[in-house]
């Protein structure tokens, strides 16, 4: 009869613990999300102080939109693939939504 170490007390294989790499490679990916997260900010406070119309809003618009879209792919590069919360969150308007082809 065979007695084994219960799993739980069991060494850890190093295919179960993350390799440095790993960690330097998601602290990246989290440090690039944030930093994304505040150009939104400030891209979508530019607008909302901006003009109503003409050149000039079309301009913010544009800004904002290219912001939020480099936001969401680096949200999806982190394995988060829906959006409506932040979308809720930073009150992104329908006219930012629209440049990226939401309906």
């Amino acid at each position: 009869m065979a007695v084994r170490v219960p799993q739980a007390l069991a060494p850890k294989s190093d295919a179960d613990s993350p390799l440095a790499i790993d960690v330097d490679i998601l602290a990246e990916k989290a440090t690039a999300l944030g930093r994304a997260g505040e150009k939104v900010e400030k891209r979508l406070a530019l607008l909302s102080e901006g003009a109503d119309d003409g050149p000039e809003r079309e301009r913010l618009l544009k800004a904002a939109a290219e912001a939020v879209h480099a936001y969401f792919i680096q949200r999806e590069l982190c394995g988060m693939r829906r959006h409506e919360a932040v979308i809720r969150e930073y009150a992104i308007p329908r006219a930012v939504l629209v440049r990226l082809g939401a309906r």
